[in-house]
């Protein structure tokens, strides 16, 4: 998954990313409260880890813009060293989903991390497939199949295939399919992206006509969405 810190104290924001990094997950650090909320208007984020006392604008400050101004319901722990009753209350009221006080170990971060993770997207320990109507992904063999028919995609197409499944009706930036699928390179051609869309598109069908609309958004990144019958 793909998570947002936001701490001006760099060694707890290094603290925080290398323990997340180490359980698989993609970490990004904003040492400000404006620049995380400019990120936000570019880029979709799986989880936010806000500090309170920030530069610029404050962790409660972007805990309202985020309720306030995103559509989706993005999970937010409150990671701060405030530890009154009353502080915890009114985070918990404004809208975070969970909040801890510093100093935290790193256990006790990643099982709330992945606990808010599981309650925000209904993740369940790993299975062997994934079933999504009639588009079924094999992880074990990494074997896709539409309707019991087995379709040949690549390594890459099977991943961005999944991410787009699991993230279906959700908009994803194409820095979050690039941070995801090909891991931060930075060599990666702007067209490999629109390429293995396309790819997808054409193999799997995703096509309005099947059920499926696999759209760009200018200057933003891709939706997989789900069309109703009457629509399709």
């Amino acid at each position: 998954m793909r998570v947002a810190v936001l701490d001006d104290d760099a060694a707890q924001t290094e603290f925080v990313c290398q323990t997340l990094s180490a359980a698989g997950h993609v970490c990004h650090a904003f040492a400000k409260g404006s620049e995380l909320v400019r990120q936000l208007r570019r880029q979709t984020f799986d989880l936010l880890v806000l500090d309170w006392n920030v530069p610029d604008m404050a962790g409660d400050e972007v805990l309202h813009w985020v309720r306030q101004s995103l559509s989706t319901r993005l999970p937010v722990l409150f990671m701060t060293s405030r530890s009154r009753e009353a502080d915890i209350a009114q985070m918990l009221n404004a809208g975070a989903d969970d909040y801890v006080v510093k100093p935290v170990s790193a256990p006790v971060l990643i099982a709330r991390v992945n606990s808010l993770l599981r309650r925000a997207y209904q993740l369940h320990t790993p299975a062997f497939k994934e079933t999504f109507g009639e588009y079924e992904f094999d992880l074990k063999s990494r074997q896709a199949s539409v309707s019991g028919r087995n379709v040949a995609l690549t390594q890459k197409e099977f991943d961005l295939a999944l991410l787009l499944f699991q993230h279906l009706s959700r908009p994803l930036s194409r820095a979050h399919i690039l941070d995801v699928i090909w891991k931060q390179s930075d060599d990666i051609p702007s067209r490999t992206m629109d390429t293995h869309v396309s790819m997808l598109r054409s193999k799997l069908g995703l096509r309005p006509e099947n059920g499926y609309r696999l759209t760009p958004i200018y200057g933003y990144g891709y939706r997989l969405e789900r069309i109703e019958g009457d629509n399709a």
